[in-house]
């Protein structure tokens, strides 16, 4: 399990053909390339390249074989800690809306009716007047889910310059993937990581409620 610092691309892309945390995992684990898709070797799922937290790695076919099955099955867990603009309530609920590719851009996701069904489910952990901090519970595991849901239903993800609302306090999307729990693909046993907020988040949490 890798805690992945913001900025930092997952896999090879175009744009993006090496500084990306694959070509770190297999400088690292030389005999990766074997393990599941050849351009993401061992990568059992992502994060979008500026956000923070837990991110699952399998070392070998074994690893890999199992950590899918969980995934198809829906039975890991994945927390994220997100700041939207709003108060939202009521404190506890569900986002329920299909995502796809945009229409009208391909380059971004959104709410369609041709969709993948997607689910977010959250809680609100601290509230301001013009602010609220969720801790949101990924049901499934969608490309932009957290922040297109949240744009989607008036609550956009604070610094987020392609679904929400930019400010100066944040470089970048407040989005922290700061819980994981699974079971270990051999010996079963339960596992649960956290990953703390990050100093950046952090601050600009501190600048935003004063």
């Amino acid at each position: 399990v890798i805690d992945k610092p913001p900025g930092l691309t997952v896999h090879p892309a175009p744009g993006h053909p090496s500084h990306t945390l694959v070509n770190a995992i297999l400088a690292h684990c030389p005999d990766l390339p074997g393990i599941g898709d050849s351009t993401r070797p061992g990568i059992v799922h992502r994060l979008d390249k500026d956000t923070s937290g837990l991110i699952l790695v399998a070392k070998n076919e074994a690893a890999q074989a199992g950590l899918a099955a969980q995934m198809k099955a829906r039975t890991i867990v994945k927390r994220y800690l997100v700041l939207v603009k709003g108060k939202l309530t009521p404190e506890r609920g569900a986002i329920e809306a299909p995502v796809g590719r945009d229409p009208r851009n391909r380059q971004r996701m959104a709410v369609v009716s041709t969709g993948r069904p997607s689910r977010t489910s959250y809680r609100v952990l601290q509230q301001w007047d013009k602010f609220t901090l969720v801790e949101a519970t990924l049901e499934t595991g969608r490309t932009h889910q957290i922040r297109v849901h949240f744009a989607a239903i008036g609550f956009p993800v604070m610094g987020d310059a392609t679904y929400g609302m930019r400010t100066p306090h944040l470089q970048r999307q407040f989005v922290h993937a700061c819980y994981v729990k699974f079971s270990h693909p051999r010996t079963g046993e339960c596992l649960e990581l956290e990953s703390p907020l990050p100093d950046d988040l952090k601050q600009a949490l501190e600048s935003l409620t004063k």
